[in-house]
């Protein structure tokens, strides 16, 4: 017992005041840092799916298993009692080792499986925030972390790490936010080639305006929504920063939170965003090969969403009678002239004898 508590004091040291620097590659990244300067963002791409992001199904809690070239990262694991539903998916990909393993926040429902899968896998890095927590899943945790000899990254803001031939960069948690656990959360923006994630665990509206003043790259085709959905996060400024295609919910059926809630729906259907819940399709995959996304039909996974009725922004090209997303690149070299938005449908438009562009497959 004795021996636990001197590992327990020293895990905890670590996390408050220990930042190990091993396999990742840190980057200054501001305001105004370029695209090509994130690493695993480059024109070079291969065509097979090399990215898969797992978003698995672990009821009323997060877990997110995120495979690169054969690279691997977790975020969160659920409740405690979802331990074996995490490392038996993870075996069943063929997971033996991984690169990173990020707990989040402090609550049970995101690292009361960690310390499981911490004692069951090789892993190289874990990283936390810098809040300490006084429950005893986070205590075991910690346990597990010591037993392991690993060391605790405290991450900051702009740092960027590889993971295969993808990356993911820190944007938040920013600064302290005193005993709201929710709001530590630390919050990822993953990149493969021209494809691109965010993750941001429980952040509510105060850390995503933070997020916001930061200045960071947010533009991403996929956001899983924080907080379960709830009202407290998804802020109309964060949703239109990041305004992705698809948002990933991670929630229980029936819970006892009313999780996602009502505002956050309406609010994503209102931006014509597809939205994927684990409640009603259990475990979600998205694979990327770097150009583009796709969301196979594997067992639990959802598939791909019908997007013809669904109202949206898109570019127009005058000149050539094609239609695009407003990220896609080829909409961004259209001359101001030949611009033009349209709001709308995308069975409107190829009504009107539009095409739509090959690239973006909008």
């Amino acid at each position: 017992m004795a021996g636990n508590k001197v590992k327990r004091i020293l895990a905890l040291a670590a996390v408050l005041c220990m930042i190990c620097l091993t396999g990742c590659v840190y980057k200054a990244a501001g305001t105004g840092a370029s695209k090509s300067a994130v690493p695993g963002e480059t024109d070079d791409q291969k065509t097979e799916a090399d990215l898969a992001v797992h978003f698995i199904d672990v009821g009323q809690g997060d877990s997110t298993l995120i495979e690169a070239n054969g690279h691997y990262m977790l975020i969160d694991a659920g409740e405690k009692d979802q331990t074996d539903t995490v490392i038996n998916y993870l075996k069943a990909q063929g997971v033996k080792s991984l690169d990173y393993v990020i707990g989040t926040h402090p609550h049970s429902d995101h690292i009361g499986g960690l310390e499981g899968v911490i004692r069951e896998f090789d892993v190289k890095n874990v990283l936390l925030p810098e809040k300490e927590h006084t429950t005893r899943i986070y205590e075991k945790l910690l346990d597990a972390i010591a037993d392991k000899n690993l060391k605790v990254t405290i991450p900051e803001v702009g740092e960027s790490c590889s993971l295969g031939e993808a990356s993911f960069q820190i944007i938040s948690p920013s600064r302290d936010y005193g005993d709201n656990l929710n709001n530590w959360s630390i919050g990822i923006r993953l990149v493969y080639g021209e494809t691109s994630f965010v993750l941001c665990g429980d952040a509510e509206k105060e850390a995503e305006q933070d997020i916001l003043l930061s200045g960071l790259p947010l533009k991403a085709d996929v956001l899983k929504v924080s907080h379960h959905g709830s009202s407290t996060s998804s802020s109309p400024e964060f949703i239109n920063a990041v305004s992705p295609r698809y948002a990933v919910i991670s929630c229980g059926k029936n819970n006892d939170y009313g999780h996602p809630h009502k505002e956050t729906l309406d609010l994503l259907k209102k931006q014509g965003i597809n939205v994927l819940r684990t409640d009603q399709l259990g475990t979600i995959v998205i694979e990327s090969d770097g150009t583009g996304l796709r969301i196979p039909g594997q067992p639990g996974a959802s598939k791909q969403p019908e997007e013809t009725d669904t109202v949206r922004e898109y570019i127009i090209n005058t000149n050539t009678g094609k239609f695009h997303l407003p990220d896609c690149k080829l909409a961004k070299s259209i001359k101001e002239e030949n611009r033009e938005r349209y709001t709308g449908t995308r069975e409107e438009l190829i009504n009107k004898g539009l095409e739509p562009c090959k690239s973006c497959n909008p």
